[in-house]
């Protein structure tokens, strides 16, 4: 994953970012907008506030459109990416984030973040693109791991298997086409674009042996499935 990711930081790390941006012409300050907003509308449809004084771990960071608003609303935010580029263009992008640690993850667990050390995760559109869902239950254990009891977690899943599959020999061939001329994405094809979906009740399951409790969920059954956990007092790190 780490090298399709750094080709996608180095192709255009706005579009793999938010795709429903123009390729290779963004709009950068609709993105860096965007990333409040989405921010502010994911902590609302599940209920939660950030405090002053929360330490946050961001799964997924890319180049820091959400971390930018996390940062704001909370103490400071370690952000997680499992691509070097992205985490250099990250840096580059928001020099005055002084309470951010850009981390660079193994995309499988949230090493090197310490057990018990944070007062919530966040994470969106990047549980999606794991090519197996044994990898997104994988950072549900491992959320189980760092929260301090009491903490939340907030992410997104896709809960819609269709979405994963490859598409049309048509639809690939004219995208094939189109990248190799220069006039469209690179990588669509990729496992690590495609993607996978998380079934919700085995979430739960793997939820409950981490010590953490689901809340809350908005959207099951679709590719953009909001979850909120909590860990419970007596969860073992």
């Amino acid at each position: 994953m780490r090298e399709f990711w750094d080709a996608r930081a180095a192709e255009d790390a706005y579009y793999f970012v938010d795709n429903r941006l123009a390729y290779s012409a963004p709009d950068a300050e609709a993105f860096w907008r965007g990333g409040e907003e989405l921010v502010a509308e994911v902590l609302g449809l599940l209920d939660l506030t950030v405090r002053p004084d929360d330490e946050l771990v961001e799964i997924g960071c890319g180049i820091g459109r959400l971390t930018r608003p996390l940062a704001a609303r909370g103490a400071s935010v370690r952000a997680l990416d499992v691509s070097p580029r992205m985490l250099a263009l990250a840096r580059e992008h928001n020099p005055r984030l002084a309470n951010v640690d850009w981390v660079l993850g193994d995309g499988r667990t949230m090493s090197p973040i310490a057990d018990r050390s944070t007062d919530g995760c966040f994470s969106h559109v990047v549980f999606q693109h794991l090519p197996d869902p044994a990898i997104a239950l994988g950072y549900v254990r491992e959320m189980g791991r760092v929260l301090r009891p009491g903490a939340w977690a907030a992410f997104q899943v896709s809960n819609a298997p269709q979405v994963h599959r490859r598409p049309p020999l048509g639809r690939r061939a004219r995208g094939f086409l189109d990248a190799a001329r220069g006039r469209g994405p690179r990588g669509q094809g990729h496992r690590a674009w495609r993607g996978s979906a998380v079934d919700l009740e085995l979430l739960r399951v793997v939820a409950a042996e981490a010590g953490l409790e689901v809340e809350r969920t908005v959207g099951a059954g679709t590719q953009f499935c909001f979850v909120r956990l909590r860990a419970q007092p007596s969860a073992s790190a």
